[in-house]
């Protein structure tokens, strides 16, 4: 166990120190990197990702290194936001790019990639960058291998190292060993794992005498001593070292060394692995230091660090990519407490739920929410108006200016556009900072339910940004006849893999009363047979109900089967304001309740008279902020709230 530091003064726990990468990954699995068509992008780098799995898993983390001044660095910057991470160590280099990583899944454990790092911005990592009073602030850091093969890069960790144990506090070596980041190996040779070297050695084994902590895979442990063997190499680290050594083992787990090393590999903590498929090796040491920390950092003892090192790395191993795969604290516990039927983790949907709740993109505690995706009322509209359908579309980009106006750029606004009408809409929207998008996937009016431009959805989602949340609607009864309920079952639960799979939120909206009776049990027992299929959406958007006992029971049966569902927004269905205005007074007891997604209410009257001509540009947007306004402030109201 690592000596006691005082959690509550230090106001970070960790600072990872060195790569920092965009990691490219390719998406046809069993491929060669040479014949891969589409990757997808995420944060990469030993300390980048580090920084990230133990963010997600609570601790205080932040990384130190530099990245570039266009998009790639701004992504990283902002990604890491996102996951909590501290960014005030992180530099922005004005001269340099950041660097890409090109991987691919070729065969089991083999995963070619190529390293665009010529002059990249980590690698100008210098003394000057380290912040003495940044690095005082935290309880450890780690160092990273690769950040020693350059005099600048070994300059400014060795800063940080002195700042650090100057405090007190520990520091930890991640042996990150790549042999072509140190010029040991080919461009093509990206995932070779171990060139010996003796100039390797003798820098890293300067390194070991100031870690409190060290931990490598074999080959690892090998190029830190410049043995040639494990035992021989943890016994010259121990010469030369008193700290805690980590070996990985891959498949077998690890081995955890305090004291003398005996001649017994086996002689310390043996942390025993999880059994997995082997999916993409790549990342899954960064996951298993991650859960290491945790559990160091946190006092556990070092069975119980061990036992988190080797559940992240299974985590990791099972996914494709690195750190967006990593579990957060919540799906690790879920994991350890009830294991899982498979093998291959990527497949269990119950930890797949956890892990795609607990790491959304952005909280959205409330939302307040102008709906503007109708098709056929407002064509409607535009037909009795005598005017030309395709006007239509620049009424909804005056629809989202009413809609920013009212926002002010507060949190909790947001939008409902559709693709037919509303692509200029969506362009209008993006100028804006909205909480909020959803975009409509069902064919108007359709039951049973059908998808508006094509019943292969999932072609359609992967062409959306990535913020943006699907919202489907479905007129769905309980009592509805048995082939129709099957029917529409079956198309939401493809919506929602397709959702999974393509990454995007799920609103499903439900609308009973038109088709059949209504009363306190309808919604209850409707979202219970979905919630029976395994359909977990983001969101719900439900009509209003007629007294609190069914707002009681719908939140019951959310809570019972998604305790992470971000919760219900009430539907307007062109009710006047007044009427609105008691259905959100009836939520008030009802926590699960976020919101509204109104349109009709608030568009249709400068709909009318716009389209006829009778209303200017500026009168529209006007009438329209007027009446969306006055809906927010009878639901901030509602909930006991003013607006800011």
């Amino acid at each position: 166990m690592s000596e006691a530091v005082d959690a509550k003064q230090a106001p970070l726990d960790v600072i990872t120190i060195g790569r920092a990468s965009v990691d490219l990954y390719g998406q046809q699995i069993g491929s060669r990197l040479e014949d891969i068509t589409s990757f997808a992008k995420s944060v990469g780098g030993c300390p980048a990702n580090i920084s990230v799995g133990t963010a997600r898993l609570g601790l205080r983390s932040a990384l130190l290194t530099r990245v570039g001044d266009e998009q790639m660095g701004r992504f990283i910057r902002e990604q890491l936001k996102r996951e909590g991470v501290c960014v005030d160590g992180l530099k922005t280099d004005k001269e340099r790019l950041t660097a890409l990583v090109l991987l691919s899944v070729e065969d089991e454990g083999v995963s070619p990639m190529i390293f665009y790092r010529s002059d990249c911005a980590d690698m100008a990592l210098a003394p000057e960058d380290v912040d003495e009073a940044f690095v005082a602030s935290a309880r450890a850091i780690v160092v990273t291998g690769t950040h020693f093969s350059r005099p600048n890069s070994d300059a400014a960790q060795r800063k940080a190292i002195r700042i650090i144990k100057a405090k007190g506090g520990k520091v930890v070596f991640d042996i990150d060993y790549r042999p072509n980041l140190w010029g040991l190996a080919g461009h093509a040779e990206g995932f070779e794992r171990y060139v010996k070297s003796d100039r390797v050695s003798a820098q890293l084994k300067t390194v070991l005498p100031d870690c409190d902590l060290i931990v490598g895979t074999e080959e690892e442990i090998m190029i830190a001593s410049g043995a040639d063997d494990c035992l021989s190499a943890l016994k010259t680290i121990r010469s030369l070292s008193s700290a805690t050594i980590v070996l990985k083992r891959g498949a077998m787990g690890c081995i955890v060394y305090d004291g003398p090393i005996s001649d017994d590999l086996e002689d310390g903590v043996v942390g025993k692995g999880f059994p997995i498929e082997i999916y993409n090796v790549l990342g899954a040491g960064d996951a298993f230091m991650s859960g290491f920390l945790r559990g160091w950092l946190g006092g556990e003892d070092h069975a119980t660090a061990a036992t988190w090192a080797n559940a992240c790395g299974a985590f990791a191993v099972s996914r494709l990519l690195c750190a967006p795969e990593y579990p957060t604290f919540e799906e690790l516990q879920f994991f350890l407490k009830n294991g899982s039927k498979h093998l291959a983790l990527r497949k269990d949907e119950a930890i797949n739920h956890i892990h795609w709740a607990t790491t959304r993109r952005r909280d959205v505690p409330s939302l307040m929410a102008l709906a503007c995706d109708h098709r056929i009322q407002l064509e409607d509209v535009a037909a009795k108006a005598g005017a030309d359908p395709a006007r239509i579309r620049d009424f909804k980009v005056l629809a989202v200016k009413a809609a920013a106006k009212v926002a002010a750029g507060r949190d909790g606004y947001g939008m409902l556009i559709d693709e037919k009408h509303g692509r200029e809409a969506m362009f209008e929207f993006a100028r804006h900072p909205f909480a909020w998008l959803g975009r409509p996937v069902e064919l108007p009016g359709s039951r049973p339910l059908r998808f508006e431009f094509s019943q292969d959805i999932g072609s359609q989602l992967v062409e959306w940004p990535v913020d943006h949340c699907i919202k489907c609607l479905c007129f769905y009864h309980p009592d509805d006849p048995a082939a129709l309920k099957e029917e529409q079952q079956q198309k939401l639960r493809a919506l929602f893999e397709a959702a999974r799979k393509v990454g995007r939120e799920l609103l499903v909206e439900i609308i009973a009363g038109k088709h059949g009776k209504l009363d306190d049990t309808t919604i209850p027992r409707a979202l219970e047979e979905l919630y029976a299929l395994g359909i977990k959406p983001d969101w719900w958007k439900l009509e209003p109900q007629a007294s609190a006992a069914a707002w009681a029971k719908i939140e019951a049966v959310i809570l019972k089967h998604d305790p992470w569902c971000r919760g219900v927004v009430l539907l307007g269905l062109e009710a006047p304001q007044d009427e609105l205005e008691a259905a959100f007074a009836a939520t008030a007891k009802a926590p699960i309740v976020k919101g509204f997604a109104v349109g009709r209410t608030i568009f249709v009257h400068a709909a009318e008279q716009w389209l006829a001509g009778k209303m200017s540009d500026d009168e529209a947007i006007a009438d329209m902020a007027s009446r969306f306004e006055q809906l927010t402030e009878a639901w901030l109201a509602a909930r006991g709230r003013k607006a800011a």
